[in-house]
C-alpha cells in the first residue's frame, strides 16, 4: 500500500506542482478569453429566453401576450450584448494579450450567439407565427445556421486585407435576421429577406472591420438599439414606432453596405483597366 506521506511521495507532489505552474498559456484564459466566453452565455441565454418566454407560452395556449414581447425583447438584447462581448474581445486582446485558443473561443461563441440564436428565433417565429409555414420556416433557419457555420469556417481559413472582411460579419447578419423577423412582414417577403441576409454572410462582399469611428459608431447603435426593444417591451408610448424604425434602418443598412462596396470594388476594376490600357498605349 502507497502512503501518500513518505517524503517520495511528497517531491512527487513537488513535481506535480511545478509542472501545472509551467502550464502552456493555451490552458489560461485571458481577459479577452473571458469577454469571449461572455459572448457564449448571452447567445444561450437568447435561447432561454426564446424558449421560456415565446414558445412554450404558445404551445401552452397561454394568452399572456406581454410575456412574449418581453421575452423577444430579452432575447434580442441578449443578442446585442454578446456582439459588445464581440466587439471588445478583440479590442483588449490587441490592447493586452490573447490565448494561443483565442481564435478557437471566438469562432464556438460566434456559432452560439449569432449562429445558434437567430437560426433558432426564426424557427420559433415560423411556429408561432400565424401566416408562417413551420416546415418553410425551419429550413430557413438551418439556412441561417449553416450560413454562419460556413462564414466562420471560411474566416478561419482564409486571409484577407487588413480592415476588412469578406461577407457579412455574423454579429450584424443575426441582427439584421431577428430585425427581419419582429418587423412583421407578411411570410414570403420575411422568408426571401432572411435568405437573402444568408447569402450576404457567405458571398464575397467586403464588409469594413468595426475599429477606430466605425466601432464607436456600431457601439452607438447597439446601445441605440436596446433602448428602442426596451421602449416596446415595456409598451412605452412611441415604443412600437421605435422598434420599427430601428429595424429599418438595420435591414436598410444590411442592403445598402453590400452596395457600396460593390460599386466600390467595380470602380477599382474600372481604374486597373484604365491604367493597363495607359501603360500599353505608351510602350514604343
Amino acid at each position: 500500500m502507497i502512503d501518500p506521506e513518505t517524503p517520495a511521495n511528497w517531491a512527487a507532489d513537488d513535481e506535480g506542482r511545478e509542472e501545472a505552474e509551467d502550464m502552456p498559456l493555451s490552458m489560461r484564459l485571458s481577459i479577452a478569453d473571458t469577454l469571449t466566453l461572455g459572448n457564449a452565455t448571452c447567445g444561450f441565454m437568447a435561447v432561454y429566453f426564446t424558449t421560456t418566454g415565446i414558445l412554450i407560452p404558445h404551445l401552452t395556449g397561454s394568452d399572456e401576450s406581454g410575456m412574449a414581447r418581453h421575452s423577444a425583447a430579452t432575447a434580442v438584447i441578449l443578442m446585442l450584448c454578446a456582439a459588445v462581448f464581440d466587439l471588445f474581445d478583440g479590442l483588449v486582446a490587441r490592447k493586452l494579450r490573447s490565448s494561443p485558443m483565442g481564435a478557437e473561443l471566438d469562432n464556438l461563441s460566434d456559432l452560439i450567439s449569432f449562429g445558434l440564436a437567430p437560426a433558432y428565433f426564426v424557427l420559433v417565429w415560423g411556429m408561432v407565427a400565424q401566416d408562417a409555414d413551420q416546415r418553410v420556416s425551419a429550413v430557413a433557419a438551418i439556412v441561417v445556421l449553416l450560413a454562419v457555420v460556413l462564414r466562420l469556417a471560411r474566416f478561419s481559413c482564409v486571409t484577407l486585407k487588413d480592415g476588412m472582411f469578406q461577407g457579412m460579419p455574423s454579429p450584424f447578419g443575426a441582427l439584421t435576421v431577428v430585425s427581419i423577423v419582429l418587423l412583421e412582414l407578411p411570410f414570403v417577403p420575411t422568408l426571401l429577406a432572411i435568405i437573402g441576409t444568408a447569402w450576404l454572410m457567405v458571398s464575397r462582399v467586403e464588409y469594413p472591420k468595426p475599429r477606430g469611428v466605425l466601432a464607436v459608431a456600431m457601439l452607438s447603435w447597439i446601445v441605440g438599439a436596446m433602448g428602442m426593444l426596451a421602449a416596446w417591451a415595456f409598451d412605452a408610448p412611441g415604443g412600437q414606432f421605435l422598434l420599427q424604425m430601428g429595424c429599418v434602418l438595420q435591414v436598410v443598412l444590411g442592403a445598402v453596405i453590400p452596395l457600396f462596396a460593390t460599386a466600390r470594388r467595380v470602380n477599382t476594376f474600372r481604374g486597373n483597366r484604365r491604367e493597363s490600357r495607359e501603360a500599353r498605349a505608351q510602350l514604343p
